[in-house]
């Protein structure tokens, strides 16, 4: 995955909260993980009881090991260059990527595309749907619109996860944030809810990950609202793979076999590591939002 490092990189659609929580608006709105989102909090459903539709009420702040920190975004991610070398510049690549590519393509239902800024933090953030820690992984708030993640989770999806990770496995991750904000956008998200392999909570998070590989299939030939010029001038099939990798390695059934021992179907709330691949391929292979009905 490679980005034309002479593009210029607009950082404005990323909010730098690294080293301090967010202030937002407690309660309301829903808190979409999956994909790889809320992968953390989804073993803590797993094996520890906890409801992975909750956040916590306590917020602790850390600090990561990922980028620059607070307030450097504007001055350190000014090109595609920087984006080819740096996580946290990457993100803002990939944000304006996604963004680009949904603007120019509007939602599923019709409706035009709004903004949805991508909140870095560690430790801990607090949110419009509440407080959370680093543990619930990355996840969209529906009733402030943003999209949070702290970049110590890509770490994470290797080291807990087994993936091998890579440029295009993290974009993969951001993309599918970026698919719940276009579930919000269309109305489809309030559908996703209850557990098991066929519950509304997996056709969400699978519609999610084809959504992410609708962008992938345009991700080379959506232009940049500035230059007029593909921001990501190559996509090759081994990050495709690394993607297929990534939405594998946290799909329940293997998450589910590692930390319990056992597969238990009626608790799924993300889908199978071969449903995520299968949906994201979809997306992927017709570039078409249309084929993305996984409520069908």
């Amino acid at each position: 995955m490679e980005f034309d490092d002479n593009a210029a990189l607009d950082t404005s659609e990323v909010q730098d909260n690294r080293g301090g929580a967010l202030g937002g608006i407690p309660g309301g709105g829903k808190t979409v993980g999956g994909g790889v989102v809320g992968l953390l909090v989804l073993i803590a459903s797993v094996v520890f009881g906890v409801n992975p539709g909750l956040l916590s009420s306590d917020s602790t702040t850390g600090t990561g090991a990922h980028g620059t920190g607070s307030g450097d975004l504007a001055a350190d991610c000014r090109t595609g260059a920087d984006a080819n070398s740096k996580d946290d510049c990457r993100v803002v690549a990939v944000v304006d990527s996604v963004q680009a590519f949904w603007k120019q393509t509007e939602t599923a239902a019709g409706k035009s595309y709004t903004q949805a800024p991508t909140s870095l933090f560690t430790g801990s953030v607090s949110t419009g749907c509440g407080n959370a820690t680093s543990e619930v992984g990355p996840f969209y708030c529906s009733a402030d619109d943003k999209v949070y993640l702290d970049l110590g989770f890509f770490d994470e999806l290797s080291s807990k996860f087994g993936a091998k990770g890579g440029p295009f496995a993290q974009a993969y991750v951001i993309a599918h944030e970026y698919g719940h904000h276009i579930q919000d956008l269309s109305g489809t998200i309030s559908r996703g809810s209850g557990e098991g392999r066929n519950s509304g909570s997996v056709k969400l998070e699978l519609q999610a990950d084809c959504y992410a590989g609708v962008w992938a299939h345009h991700a080379t030939t959506t232009p940049d609202p500035g230059s007029g010029k593909p921001l990501i001038t190559q996509l090759t099939q081994s990050d495709i793979s690394l993607g297929l990798d990534a939405a594998a390695s946290v799909g329940d059934d293997r998450i589910q076999q590692k930390y319990q021992g056992k597969v238990t179907p009626d608790t799924w709330t993300h889908g199978s590591a071969a449903q995520r691949q299968q949906w994201f391929t979809t997306g992927y292979k017709s570039g078409a939002v249309a084929d993305c009905d996984t409520f069908a």
